[in-house]
């Protein structure tokens, strides 16, 4: 009986340490839909780079006029906001069910490591547009969001730091095979969020 006691008050303490230094309140429902809003920012940026005649060149080289480029950069930011008021929304709505906050120690430790590689290589990407190096943008957007899901996962659930993983190796594929960089982009942020975000619903959110 002693030991019994004993046992649950070790798994208690543990489940307590799991809480304040890991963030556990990631949705998997919000990676399925950030995937499916990366697949229709894709579609759209498909259609703004070979339909629209502002430009030209082959996407190697491709020649983008400045009206082009706000139409990409609007179609980006529109699947970020998209992505990140979701994450928060289905967050929040399980931190609530866990009877957990979700701002804490843990989830501004996450945020800090997440935002560090993706801030530098907004920046890289955004110097690259200067100088008008599109081929490489697709590539870079996958590699720095990948680091910075390996450089968060320490404080979140281990499948980020495989979601980190892949998409890094999904971004050196594409310095490779550079003419295909919006395809492997949507295989990335789309497919990926949604093979992974399903993954993590049916572990995770299933139990709560």
């Amino acid at each position: 009986m002693e030991s019994s006691k004993y046992l649950k008050d070790i798994q208690d303490i543990k489940e307590m340490m799991s809480k304040s230094t890991q963030c556990l309140s990631l949705s998997g429902l919000s990676g399925v839909l950030a995937g499916i809003y990366a697949l229709i920012g894709a579609w759209l940026a498909y259609r703004t780079i070979y339909f629209d005649y502002s430009v030209s060149g082959s996407y190697k080289g491709l020649v983008i006029s400045q009206n082009a480029v706000y139409k990409l950069f609007a179609i980006a930011l529109g699947v970020l906001i998209a992505s990140i008021i979701t994450g928060v929304f289905y967050s929040i709505r399980k931190a609530k069910k866990q009877n957990e906050t979700i701002w804490n120690s843990a989830s501004r430790r996450l945020l800090i490591n997440f935002s560090i590689p993706l801030v530098t290589g907004g920046f890289f990407i955004i110097f690259l547009i200067e100088k008008e190096i599109f081929s490489l943008i697709a590539p870079l957007t996958l590699i720095f969001y990948g680091l910075a899901c390996v450089n968060a996962s320490k404080y979140t659930l281990r499948d980020v730091r495989y979601l980190g993983i892949t998409i890094i190796i999904i971004g050196l594929l594409s310095t490779w095979f550079i003419n295909y960089g919006l395809l492997f982009w949507a295989l990335g942020f789309g497919f990926c969020h949604i093979l992974y975000g399903s993954i993590m619903h049916l572990r995770y959110d299933g139990k709560n």
